[in-house]
């Protein structure tokens, strides 16, 4: 199946969620206008005004297009249970970062076909570049093909981590340990950064816990189709359910694995 219409539509959502959100977040740098309209909600995270907004863009376009998708967006929930196609939406992953006023955050739009993720993209106002893939088709940045690093040996990789917590208390945490002691440079780049160095070939295994779907869903298909494997930590794929993330080149997804 062609989903090149359905990557057209994705890419312009985020163009538009991440433009709105540049707007509010270089605003709020300046002191201009009313402010984020920060609350936090039931679960103990922060949401924003450029959080509602953006997801508001993004819904509006998808469902311009097509109305009778299904829609799960990290601010409105999940809407609809009867198509076979689903979008998965953080219009502002990062808000954390962003009410700090860092700039590591992101707009992730990814459509699910069927149990499968088949679009993904993206989109780092901040950073000026976005990533994007099709299944069976590549994956690219800004219009650059990605290509996953052939590094082969842990001593030559580097490992990025991020939301350490739940694994801190996890059996995985001694193997954590191992695989750090075996690679060359650690780092934390976090949030989407560490997936786009990842499908660029710049640094070779992400390790992370605490996520949920609509962070990774898109960020796990640019990774894929850049080469690399991206799994849980357990080593099962990518589902509605994921809450943990393994991603690497091949063969340093597969010697961390053994260490985990």
């Amino acid at each position: 199946m062609d989903y090149s219409p359905y990557l057209k539509v994705a890419r312009r959502a985020a163009t538009a969620a991440a433009a709105r959100i540049r707007e509010h977040y270089e605003n709020w740098q300046k002191g201009d206008g009313p402010g984020i309209g920060l609350q936090i909600k039931a679960d103990n995270t922060p949401v924003t005004v450029a959080d509602k907004e953006a997801e508001q863009l993004i819904q509006e376009i998808v469902s311009e297009h097509f109305p009778k998708h299904d829609f799960f967006g990290e601010e409105t929930g999940r809407s609809g249970t009867d198509s076979e196609f689903l979008w998965l939406v953080d219009p502002l992953d990062g808000t954390r970062g962003f009410v700090r006023r860092y700039p590591f955050f992101s707009t992730q739009i990814a459509l699910m076909h069927a149990g499968e993720i088949v679009v993904g993209v993206s989109a780092a106002p901040m950073f000026g570049e976005t990533a994007w893939a099709q299944r069976g088709a590549g994956a690219w940045l800004d219009g650059q093909v990605l290509q996953v690093s052939d590094i082969a040996q842990m001593d030559q990789a580097t490992v990025s981590t991020g939301n350490l917590a739940t694994l801190a208390g996890s059996r995985n945490w001694a193997g954590l340990g191992k695989i750090i002691s075996r690679v060359a440079r650690n780092r934390g780049y976090g949030d989407f950064y560490h997936y786009h160095l990842l499908a660029a070939g710049k640094i070779e295994l992400v390790i992370e816990s605490d996520v949920n779907i609509l962070d990774i869903a898109a960020l796990s298909l640019i990774v894929s189709e850049a080469g690399g494997r991206f799994t849980d930590l357990d080593g099962e794929p990518v589902a509605l359910g994921t809450r943990s993330v393994l991603a690497g080149t091949p063969a340093i997804w597969q010697a961390a694995r053994k260490l985990l």
